[in-house]
């Protein structure tokens, strides 16, 4: 049976249709409509429930040397208030899950990973931690919402009690207030837009979540789900666990190079992803030329070799084409290359492009 979130009555008082995933019923869409949706958040600001996420606290002397071998990133540099993606590998070089880690003291870490890994990611994190660490699952007791838009910075400086109180830089964030509210406000998302996250206890999430909307809706704010969520983040080409990359794929091999510090000392998977050399695949962007959409899982051609597969596509609402990504033989193709994709038992077109889709230049830090 699935789980609610804190917000299913908001949900339902909004129009959503609810549908399960990752073990909970959340909102696929709202009666304005997927493509409404993420129109919303690139030129105005969408509101979304994300409070399916998994939330993990690292606290202890060796929380940062846990973290540092448990992940691919190094964490070492970050200071208080600081946020950093890591993929997190198994011992041969796959990829156990991404995820984010919070800074929130010396001793003291956030990280918050998917939703459908968050059981699997805590049992994964207590076998293999080590040393003075306390490790404690906090899902079930933290809510989580997204403000995404161009215009969030605006709304929510309406909510907290001075412009300070939000965080200066993306990829970082601040304890603050909202209407009194406590929360863990950081300035990351998963749209490719400028927003935010927010942390809060459960009891609170609903009266947080009706005041953004009433805050904003002179400003465009309306809620999104799933779906929207989902074209935003492959127009931005951010890729998704299960898709772009799982137990059998590599931070590597899936374009994650960013996140993955091989100059560290050891880590889980890096022995192995040293062993594999240079990546023999690689992830590319597809811009659909011939008329269809590609979708996950549809063989990638070139002339009459299947050098790949895809494993997100769409029809991207804001750019007004079908995209696709895809992990494909690393030395079979460049920018600028034509080629084609199975829909359905029908070639279609495609020429690859380079990523992301979509790419705005961030409007606040």
């Amino acid at each position: 049976m699935e789980l609610k979130t804190p917000l299913y009555d908001c949900h339902t008082a909004c129009g959503g249709t609810m549908v399960p995933f990752a073990g909970y019923l959340l909102p696929v869409q709202y009666p304005a409509g997927i493509i409404a949706e993420h129109l919303a958040v690139r030129t105005a600001a969408g509101l979304f429930d994300v409070s399916h996420m998994g939330e993990i606290m690292f606290f202890g002397r060796d929380a940062l040397k846990n973290l540092n071998y448990l992940l691919t990133n190094d964490f070492t540099s970050m200071t208080n208030g600081q946020v950093r993606y890591s993929v997190m590998c198994n011992e041969q070089g796959g990829c156990v899950d991404d995820l984010m880690v919070y800074k929130i003291d010396e001793d003291l870490f956030l990280v918050v990973v998917n939703a459908a890994n968050r059981q699997k990611d805590f049992e994964w994190m207590k076998a293999h931690v080590f040393g003075k660490i306390s490790i404690s699952d906090m899902s079930g007791d933290m809510a989580q919402l997204a403000i995404q838009g161009p215009r969030a910075k605006e709304i929510m400086c309406r909510l907290v009690p001075e412009e300070g109180d939000l965080p200066a830089k993306y990829y970082h964030f601040k304890k603050s207030l909202i209407r009194g509210v406590a929360c863990l406000i950081s300035q990351t998302g998963y749209t490719g837009e400028d927003g935010y996250e927010i942390y809060l206890p459960n009891d609170d999430a609903p009266g947080v979540w009706r005041l953004l909307l009433e805050t904003g809706k002179d400003a465009g704010l309306i809620p999104c789900g799933l779906g929207a969520r989902d074209t935003l983040r492959l127009e931005a080409a951010m890729p998704l666990y299960g898709h772009e990359m799982n137990e059998d794929i590599s931070p590597l091999e899936t374009g994650l190079h960013f996140g993955v510090k091989m100059q560290k000392d050891g880590f889980i998977g890096k022995k192995a992803l040293e062993e594999k050399g240079e990546p023999k695949i690689k992830r590319i962007g597809l811009k659909i030329t011939g008329r269809g959409i590609a979708r996950e899982h549809q063989d990638v051609y070139l002339g009459d070799t299947v050098i790949g597969r895809t494993t997100s596509g769409t029809h991207a609402p804001f750019l007004k084409y079908p995209v696709a990504m895809a992990l494909v033989r690393a030395d079979s193709v460049d920018t600028g290359s034509q080629v084609e994709v199975d829909v359905r038992g029908r070639r279609v077109s495609a020429e690859v492009v380079a990523l992301p889709f979509y790419k705005k230049e961030r409007t606040f830090r």
